[in-house]
């Protein structure tokens, strides 16, 4: 759980010794959008910027509507590239 007295509050899963978010806790974690984090994720992997298959893994979780679905997780590495960005 990531929790500060201003910020948002995440629940993180902790996995391959690094922290998982999806792209809607990124978009949370920064106050930001979620349309905007994907497109900074896909630019980031099209520069090579970093390897999709290092920071990025598909892991079951479950989402909004309560159901557990397949979705892409991003580790540290990728999380922190995005708030360089912002």
């Amino acid at each position: 759980m990531y929790k500060t007295s201003t910020g948002p509050k995440l629940e993180v899963r902790l996995e391959k010794e690094t922290i998982w978010l999806d792209a809607h806790q990124i978009a949370k974690l920064f106050d930001v959008n979620r349309p905007a984090v994907v497109k900074h994720i896909n630019n980031v992997y099209k520069t090579r910027e970093l390897e999709k298959r290092s920071t990025c893994s598909r892991m079951e979780q479950v989402a909004a509507d309560g159901k557990i679905r397949k979705m892409n997780l991003y580790n540290l590495d990728r999380i922190v590239s995005i708030g360089y960005w912002r």
